[in-house]
């Protein structure tokens, strides 16, 4: 009995978490900024609606491609469990660890962020920001801490103040009658290979704010009912924040022109100061602060599932499998709580969040392919959900893969370097890690 308390995780969380984790991790400060970069370098009001489409439709895809992972092998931790099974305990070692060092670098830098937007509303605890950001991660830690509903509970309500603060900001763009909307003609042919490599610029960064699609699969372990809940709350939170993005950008170019949209380094703010006067800037930091701490609250979540996957599969210390009377992977919690007080501490880490981003771009070509290589060999697998279009769409999502890895290779040759490095330093590892779990295994026998 022990041992199952110590072992498993708890079966709390439904449909609502699942929406609530989706809309929560991917609706942040992203959708309040990127549309501005995106006016300039797009400049045609019908090629930026149609950029966050086809975001949109690379999400939908993916959606249909983790719901029938996530309920085909519903495990803590997400992307990793799948390829272990599809290309051994190497390649799941190799980007379990990527996934999780990408993931544990968030709750730092939305402690951080969150920290700077109170200070805008507070001045007065200018001096105080690191404080602040490391009062957060303590206090959300404690909350996690406390067990796995409260986190549910946490995400649930701040998710659903995020949504119905971005739907009033949107209903009040198109209330605002001051300007007639009227879009910026573009000379150029859409066809120009200036205008499509500034598509395919846009899509990278439209992608990037649309980043934690896939975040209910972290928790399927978790879920009551993986089968029907994880599809039902991946498709729904997806075309929830689908439809939020989309609009809030018809919002946006309903208020400014896109000439307008271009030079704005905040384009919520300028948006907003134009609809509600001088107190625009107050409403959008608000706005800002709500969303990132639902952000916050679901990557306090995520790291410490994935290091309990590994945890389990012996790729990390056998200490991260421990679970408490709240149903938290309590040491797993701590250890990645640990490293973000540290990354608060020192302040600056952007270089580990290009690494990241690499690091994301491998595990989602490996998780593409893996749905493909399962189908192939393990035909007769429970498959409660099927991915929509297979294999066409697979291939397309791999394809794409590539193509980002290649860009961001060519774009940003350190992070390549240091990836190899880690790559090469892995392996060894990996030898160590399974010699200690055979050895183990021997004695306990």
């Amino acid at each position: 009995m022990g041992n199952e308390k110590k072992n498993h995780l708890k079966k709390a969380l439904g449909v609502g978490f699942g929406i609530a984790i989706l809309v929560g991790s991917s609706i942040g400060v992203g959708i309040l900024r990127t549309p501005g970069t995106i006016a300039g370098v797009l400049d045609n009001y019908w090629l930026i609606i149609a950029c966050w489409l086809v975001g949109g439709l690379y999400v939908l895809i993916g959606v249909g491609t983790y719901a029938e992972l996530s309920t085909m092998l519903p495990k803590a931790g997400g992307s990793y469990n799948y390829i272990k099974r599809a290309f051994g305990n190497y390649a799941g070692f190799l980007t379990g660890w990527y996934d999780y060092i990408n993931n544990s670098l968030a709750p730092a830098l939305f402690c951080i962020v969150t920290s700077e937007f109170l200070v805008v509303l507070f001045p007065i605890l200018k001096s105080q920001i690191t404080i602040i950001a490391l009062g957060l991660l303590i206090a959300f830690t404690l909350l996690h801490a406390s067990g796995v509903k409260s986190g549910s509970i946490m995400q649930q309500l701040t998710s659903i103040i995020k949504v119905l603060f971005f739907v009033g900001f949107i209903i009040a763009c198109f209330m605002y009658s001051g300007v007639k909307f009227n879009p910026i003609e573009n000379q150029s042919s859409i066809l120009e290979m200036s205008v499509i490599i500034g598509f395919f610029k846009s899509l990278q960064m439209v992608l990037g704010t649309y980043e934690g699609w896939s975040s209910g699969c972290f928790f399927a372990e978790e879920d009551e009912n993986p089968s029907e809940n994880i599809p039902k709350s991946l498709y729904t939170g997806a075309i929830v924040v689908i439809l939020i993005y989309v609009i809030m950008n018809m919002a946006f170019l309903y208020v400014l022109p896109v000439s307008a949209l271009a030079n704005s380094t905040f384009v919520a703010s300028d948006v907003a100061n134009v609809v509600f006067g001088e107190n625009g800037g107050v409403i959008i930091t608000v706005i800002a602060v709500f969303s990132i701490l639902g952000i916050l609250n679901a990557y306090m979540m995520i790291p410490a599932r994935i290091l309990f996957g590994l945890s389990r599969d012996g790729f990390f210390i056998q200490k991260g499998t421990t679970v408490n009377k709240g149903g938290t992977p309590i040491v797993t919690l701590l250890i990645s709580s640990s490293i973000a007080f540290v990354l608060i501490c020192i302040g600056s880490f952007e270089i580990l969040f290009s690494l990241g981003a690499f690091m994301a771009v491998i595990v989602w070509g490996f998780a593409y392919a893996a749905l493909i290589k399962l189908r192939i060999l393990e035909p007769n697998l429970p498959r409660p959900h099927k991915s929509w279009g297979y294999p066409l769409t697979s291939i397309i999502m791999i394809l794409f893969s590539i193509a980002l890895f290649i860009g961001f290779a060519y774009s940003d040759r350190k992070s390549l370097i240091a990836i190899s490095i880690i790559t090469l330093l892995s392996y060894p590892v990996f030898l160590l890690l399974n010699r200690t779990n055979k050895k183990n295994n021997y004695d306990n026998n």
